[in-house]
């Protein structure tokens, strides 16, 4: 697993900029929506479909990196913008769609709302549509990642990972899990630690947290969707409660759930990682 910042282009959209990478390998293209805090160089869990010849795009979401705010401001509309960077790129298909974390909805959305683009879906520790997150994690998340502390306080964070590392593990690690920190923390390999020690040193908020928090606030009513979906989860999740993986599964006719048993949100970090990829890749290939 690597993660690291790699070049990334902007396109122009019927709905605005929209910044994005795209790594070429076979014909077919599976499309990553990340998470909170990432953006389009930075990667997260994608070895399973580089290692099975896929192509990769990777945009960042609004608020993020180079994406403007005011491109597509809901989930719905960005999934638009989205369709019109795949149409702009010369991709007609989708292998596969995968929402990881707060990118969860858009991913849904644009499954439903383009269904001739996207053969499958696959969510991973995704926020569905139930009223997200807390009420403490949003009235916190809308002061500390607002817009002009965020920037402040990644500096803090980036400060703290360089200088002790293990601290910073704890600290960063102790709300994205809903048992005690530190054996989350014993329990990773050098290799893990490394690679999220990588991604913290690497991550910022911009304006697009803010806007997740406000966003996704309310929950709302899954779109119909009739891909097959795979949805991987953690019962161990602080960030995205499990309850958001059930309801998604309760609501996609053609899902199916996984219960990963990663300690924390990090699913890609759990010791049944390698067996879910498998699966993973399974299902891209049926």
């Amino acid at each position: 697993m690597a993660v690291f910042e790699s070049p990334t282009t902007v396109a122009d959209t019927s709905r605005g900029p929209v910044e994005y990478r795209l790594e070429r390998r076979g014909p077919s293209t599976v499309l990553v929506l990340h998470g909170g805090h990432m953006r389009a160089g930075l990667r997260l869990g994608e070895e399973v479909f580089a290692d099975a010849g896929y192509s990769v795009l990777a945009p960042s979401r609004p608020g993020y990196g180079r994406t403007p705010l005011g491109t597509g401001t809901s989930p719905a509309g960005f999934a638009d913008a989205v369709a019109d960077l795949c149409a702009g790129l010369g991709i007609g298909r989708l292998a596969a769609v995968v929402g990881q974390s707060a990118g969860g909805p858009t991913a849904v959305m644009l499954a439903s709302r383009h269904p001739d683009l996207v053969e499958r879906l696959v969510l991973q520790s995704a926020v569905g549509f139930l009223p997200w997150p807390d009420r403490r994690t949003r009235t916190g998340g809308r002061l500390v990642f607002a817009p002009r502390a965020e920037r402040v306080i990644w500096a803090l964070v980036h400060a703290l990972v360089r200088r002790a590392p293990q601290t910073a593990l704890r600290l960063l690690l102790r709300d994205l899990t809903t048992g005690p920190v530190d054996p989350v923390v014993s329990g990773l390999s050098a290799e893990q630690r490394a690679l999220l020690l990588g991604l913290f040193a690497r991550m910022r908020s911009g304006s697009g947290f803010a806007a997740d928090l406000r966003c996704l606030a309310r929950g709302g009513r899954p779109p119909p969707v009739a891909q097959p979906a795979l949805i991987v989860a953690a019962a161990a999740d602080g960030a995205v409660p499990f309850a958001h993986a059930e309801a998604l599964a309760s609501a996609l006719p053609n899902a199916r759930l996984i219960a990963s048993g990663a300690p924390s949100h990090f699913v890609w970090f759990g010791d049944d990682h390698p067996a879910i990829a498998a699966t993973i890749a399974g299902f891209l290939a049926s």
